[in-house]
């Protein structure tokens, strides 16, 4: 449309010589129905564009994005055949300013046509898009525009000498302007009828009308301190729905680590339900809440911790601390006890509908179209060790015991007064998700991090899902998938066996837990023996052990044995029904109620206080000392602490040798007298023993030193 011969009526011969000299009839150009369409078609495309980049994120858009890719991908024949014979039509003739701007914006155009399909195949095909390529879409786009724009301008408002050439070159314009509008208006029509068509998911943030407001409407989720945007009820099915992030091939891995985690079945855990159905018979549904802030937020959320609710649960409360139970929360407070803000991010159409095609398009969306996504769920709060503080600090209080205020759990405070913290200094400072959600290789969209001060946006990793900690009852007890595997790799972490690179010159290395024997290096048969064992908390950001101290039991068993293998002593091994023996060195809490009574069944509504607590600070040691009589000699073995012999006696081996001594750190999720009052003696329940750490020492057995006096011998000097 730029060199123009603006007559009409002329014959063939003109018609051929002014091909043949590169003119082109401006008018017919105008007129001809592929203009209108291919400039339609980059309006279109241009302002759905544009809109996705600066507009909010709403239905509408998403639609626009559809679209526009729908429309990108079927204009290229169309477009495609407008500037082959545009450029057939032109380039034989005079080079000037205005072919100068069509070939530059034929160029910017192709650029936009490779970077878009490159785009959509990512976006299809793929797990995300490209970071670059995107933005080389995006530069294109608009200086394309711009370059197109002034060409056409340019071309519109040139003027015309002759009165007769000026009317026809009108009449093609005119033309023009109604191909290009009816082209348009097709396009925008059917962008504004898909989106006033759509229907989306129903959401019912609504509480039961017989919701009970025992705590106050100000307060619908007490004792639990978690609160919504609006301090109302959210829909199960916003919270839920994990496994979709995997299914579609973009977060597979961090699902599959996440399916056999303590975070996926925190609500399913059979202890965990068992403990609520005491709860509910002793205290009502509405105390449930308090623990349902971070065991089971998807039914707390929804206001089915209510009277007269089979079961206290909800549409996707089975996944626990789902994907989006973690990645929609918008605020912590460290006070602990839940105490965290939740919100309901805004979801992709499709994302919450039933069917193959609904999920095709919310994927799509999700990768062609991610920054809600991104915004949504990747915030810099869940950096942070405030963040988990939210869930791992307990207390409870007068609203839950009925008496006052009693710190529980508190691994958060443990760690900021620990030697793994440095105020504003991260490169000393270990934080949590350093150490339970370690950097592991990934091919997972979520790869890759600058925000962090040790890494890149394309290392190669992401944090794992599994957050290793000291669960190795559930997964298995429950069958997950995976199960196996992630109860070894517990073991192993319990152990400190799982090296993690990227803080080895922060952290110490060894086990988790050091075990050391302090004893003489021989004794003689029938002499007391004393040999110190010391337990060093080498490795953990919190006390150790950690969690609901009133199950947990974690304690040393320590066996001589002689050269011949013949056991000499033993203590702190359970009994057949794997209870435990109450002489060896234990760390547990004894919890109890306010008339002295034992909190026995993790009834911790009742608790008002302790008689009795063993734990390890970070860094810190503990100690105790076993004295027990060398063979050659029948004695009691005692432990030292206890001033109190034990009935522990065994046979005098007649040789000399070495003793060997074994000290083992057990450690029990559930001992098994909480496991028998919970589910019954007859159920057989029981928790695996790990052996977390071992220390030897070898004693060699002599002969008491002899002495014979013998004759003296005169004295030479009275001879």
């Amino acid at each position: 449309m730029s060199d123009t011969n603006l007559m009409s009526g002329t014959n063939s011969n003109k018609t051929n010589n002014r091909r043949n000299t590169g003119k082109v009839d401006a008018a017919a150009e105008w007129r001809h129905w592929l203009t209108g369409l291919t400039l339609g078609l980059l309006f279109f495309e241009t302002l759905t564009g544009f809109l996705a980049y600066l507009a909010p994120f709403s239905v509408f858009n998403q639609f626009g994005v559809v679209w526009h890719t729908v429309i990108g991908v079927l204009m290229v024949v169309p477009v495609g055949w407008y500037l082959g014979r545009h450029w057939w039509l032109r380039f034989r003739g005079k080079f000037n300013h205005f072919q100068l701007l069509g070939y530059i914006a034929a160029i910017l155009l192709i650029g936009l046509f490779v970077s878009g399909f490159v785009l959509t195949w990512q976006a299809t095909m793929g797990t995300r898009i490209n970071y670059i390529w995107d933005q080389v879409h995006l530069i294109a786009g608009v200086v394309f525009v711009f370059v197109l724009l002034t060409h056409v301008v340019m071309l519109w408002i040139r003027k015309v000498n002759a009165a007769d050439a000026a009317a026809v070159l009108q009449a093609g314009k005119r033309s023009f302007l109604g191909q290009f509008g009816v082209a348009s208006m097709v396009l925008i029509v059917a962008h504004l009828a898909s989106t006033f068509m759509y229907e989306p998911a129903v959401t019912h943030n609504e509480f039961p009308d017989d919701y009970s407001w025992k705590y106050g409407k100000d307060r619908p989720f007490a004792p639990s301190l978690v609160q919504t945007e609006n301090n109302w009820a959210m829909d199960p099915t916003t919270l839920s729905g994990s496994r979709g992030c995997g299914s579609s091939g973009c977060h597979s891995e961090i699902l599959e680590e996440w399916e056999p985690s303590a975070h996926r079945y925190a609500s399913a855990d059979v202890a965990f339900q068992a403990v609520q159905r005491l709860m509910l018979d002793d205290v009502g549904a509405e105390a449930t809440r308090y623990c349902a802030g971070c065991h089971d937020p998807v039914a707390l959320l929804s206001g089915n911790k209510n009277v007269n609710v089979e079961g206290l649960t909800s549409i996707g409360a089975d996944e626990g601390v789902s994907c989006i139970g973690c990645h929609a929360i918008v605020q912590t407070d460290i006070r602990g006890n839940a105490d965290y803000t939740m919100g309901q991010p805004a979801r992709y159409i499709g994302e919450r509908k039933e069917g193959s095609w609904n999920k095709w398009v919310s994927d799509f969306l999700i990768r062609a179209y991610p920054e809600q996504h991104k915004q949504s769920f990747a915030r810099p709060l869940y950096k942070t060790a405030e963040y988990c503080g939210a869930c791992h600090k307990q207390f409870i209080d007068e609203e839950v015991n009925q008496i006052g205020w009693v710190q529980l759990q508190n691994q958060y405070d443990n760690w900021r007064k620990s030697r793994w913290y440095h105020e504003g200094d991260a490169t000393k400072s270990i934080s949590c998700r350093e150490c339970h959600m370690p950097l592991v290789a990934s091919n997972d969209p979520a790869s890759g991090d600058s925000g962090d001060y040790n890494r890149s946006s394309k290392d190669g990793k992401h944090r794992s899902h599994r957050f290793l900690a000291a669960n190795q009852v559930m997964p298995l007890l429950m069958d997950l998938p995976g199960a196996q595997e992630h109860v070894e790799l517990t073991e192993a972490w319990l152990r400190g066996e799982i090296e993690i690179p990227e803080i080895a010159e922060k952290w110490t290395s060894g086990p988790v837990i050091r075990l050391d024997l302090v004893g003489p290096e021989s004794v003689s048969p029938g002499e007391n023996v004393d040999v110190q064992v010391v337990v060093t908390n080498n490795k953990t950001g919190h006390g150790f052990p950690t969690g609901p101290l009133d199950i947990i039991r974690s304690w040393i068993e320590l066996t001589v044995v002689d050269d011949q293998g013949n056991l000499v002593h033993e203590l702190g091994v359970p009994d057949e029904g794997g209870n435990m023996a109450e002489e060896a060195m234990i760390f547990k809490a004894e919890g109890i109620d306010k008339y002295g009574n034992d909190i026995d069944r993790h009834n911790l509504w009742e608790m008002v206080g302790a008689r009795f607590k063993r734990s390890l600070f970070p860094g810190m040691s503990d100690s105790e000392t076993y004295s027990f009589g060398c063979p050659g000699f029948v004695s009691p073995a005692v432990k030292e602490s206890d001033g109190e012999a034990s009935d522990h006696t065994f046979e005098a081996p007649t040789h000399l040798g070495e003793l060997t001594v074994t000290a083992v750190l057990n450690y029990q999720k559930a001992d098994a007298a909480f496991l028998d009052k919970l589910f019954g003696a007859e159920a057989g329940v029981r928790s695996r023993i790990t052996k977390m750490s071992t220390a030897t020492l070898k004693i060699r057995v002599e002969q008491p030193q002899k002495v014979s006096l013998g004759a003296q011998e005169p004295d030479q000097r009275g001879q």
